[in-house]
């Protein structure tokens, strides 16, 4: 999951809308949502039930999918391997129509061989990530004093004793939204006072001696060597630092950027029977960290969404409006593949009706997550009423743009669903090498894919669609 700070800060230090306002819903459209029940009924027995002909199904192609190919970086070749296969599977071993990939241009950045230790006051081998498009060293690395600040106000009060030195930020983590600053901006702010290399807490509130990569971005014209070390040894080097005991680290990264290369999204539908031009989008994203194998984030995100395509063609469920699944390429470096297809598609965005996103975890399922108007939330929070077999009846309408691809269109006033589950060990696990098949449970993917599926199935199917915080659009 890629860090953009104003989005992110509405991800994971979400502020959610009490619900103040009165839904006045007309009797009808009560009716008529509560009529979908039986069909909720349907997708539980084809799924969830212990004798359910799609029970593990969701689990068993993500499990091939990651063992197969594993991290699934921009840029590599790997990466489109991986697209290679699934537009292949969803197309010819499933039959899901419209089947096709879209291509946009990406970032090529290599991580290279790193090492980092320290030399004094004793030896001892750090586990580090080069932080996404950062620099190298030279082949001799940087050998370097160190300095440990605990936030940007520390290392402005310390700015005389930067420069040339190594920097280590060993921040508290209070929310990813909040703390992620540090992994942004940590180099860029310690660059500027003339820092030789950043190494960066991870992002994280546990850690088993296990360091977190993401994104970063300089935003100056000095570039500086920037990776992340494990919370254990960044707190031990605090202690070092803090007892006034000198400090050496010798850091090499072969990090380097390549030029752009081009990916692509990869698209399938179930196509409106009634108002196929009217759109209910359902996402993930594909790509991931080259760490681990992107089983959590954002493998089941992405899988949820096709595989609910699947079922409920096998259902015979042809909705109204068409089902559109979009499984997004390099969201991790910046929503490069949401953003080309958005620039692609701006004709369309008058006809999405809602975007929807998985991409903060597939473990049990609470609910929904929703940005837009109040009359929307409403609408969501009667479907959701019919959701008692599922467990996941919560709606928390959100102050800010929910998922992370999709915030681009509901910046411009498209109504955003994300899934709500009870993600609390997510950044356990997140951009680390812990990101593997064991996290996914294959009864809580059911129950994901159960409610992701009912969800875009009524949406698509209502009389009616979401109303819309804004009433305006792109010109073309």
């Amino acid at each position: 999951m890629f860090v953009k700070l104003v989005i992110f800060l509405s991800l994971y230090n979400v502020i959610f809308i009490s619900a103040k306002y009165t839904c006045k819903l007309t009797n009808s459209l009560k009716t008529e949502i509560q009529s979908y029940k039986d069909i909720v009924e349907r997708i539980k027995n084809a799924v969830v039930e212990k004798n359910a002909p799609f029970r593990n199904f969701t689990w068993n192609e993500l499990a091939m999918f990651v063992d197969k190919y594993g991290s699934r970086i921009a840029g590599s070749e790997n990466l489109e391997n991986s697209i290679d296969f699934l537009l292949d599977r969803l197309k010819n071993t499933y039959g899901i129509r419209n089947v096709h990939g879209e291509e946009a241009e990406v970032p090529h950045w290599i991580r290279g061989e790193e090492s980092a230790y320290l030399i004094k006051p004793r030896p001892l081998k750090l586990a580090i990530l080069g932080l996404g498009g950062s620099v190298g060293t030279d082949e001799q690395g940087i050998t370097a004093s160190v300095v440990v600040v605990k936030s940007f106000d520390e290392l402005r009060n310390t700015s005389d004793k930067v420069r040339g030195k190594i920097v280590v930020f060993n921040e508290k983590y209070v929310s990813y939204g909040e703390t992620v600053q540090y992994r942004s901006n940590g180099a860029s702010e310690a660059g500027k006072l003339g820092a030789a290399a950043v190494l960066i807490r991870s992002i994280a509130p546990f850690s088993i001696s296990s360091p977190h990569t993401g994104a970063q971005s300089y935003s100056g014209p000095r570039k500086i060597p920037t990776a992340c070390i494990s919370i254990e040894d960044a707190q031990l080097l605090q202690r070092f630092y803090d007892r006034g005991i000198p400090m050496q680290i010798q850091l090499k990264m072969g990090a380097r950027q390549l030029p752009t290369a081009i990916s692509r999204n990869i698209v399938s539908e179930i196509p409106g029977s009634e108002k196929p031009d009217e759109i209910v989008l359902v996402s993930g994203h594909i790509d991931s960290w080259d760490v681990g194998q992107g089983a959590m984030d954002d493998g089941g995100g992405a899988f949820i969404s096709w595989t609910s395509l699947h079922i409920l063609d096998q259902l015979n469920l042809q909705p109204k409006r068409t089902i559109r699944s979009v499984l997004w390429t390099a969201e991790e470096e910046g929503y490069w593949g949401a953003r080309s297809y958005l620039k692609n598609h701006l004709n369309e965005i008058k006809n999405l009706t809602v975007v929807m996103e998985s991409d903060e975890g597939t473990f049990t399922p609470t609910g929904l997550e929703f940005y837009g108007s109040e009359k929307a939330a409403c609408i969501l929070e009667e479907i959701l009423n019919l959701f008692g077999p599922f467990n996941a009846t919560l709606l928390q309408h959100s102050s800010y743009p929910v998922g992370s691809d999709i915030g681009l269109w509901q910046d411009k006033g498209v109504p955003g669903v994300s899934l709500g589950n009870k993600n609390g060990r997510y950044f356990w696990y997140h951009h680390s090498e812990g990101d593997m098949m064991t996290v996914e449970n294959p009864a809580d993917l059911d129950l994901c894919t159960a409610v992701w599926a009912s969800t875009a199935y009524i949406l698509a199917d209502l009389s009616v669609t979401l109303p819309r915080n804004i009433q305006r659009f792109p010109s073309q």
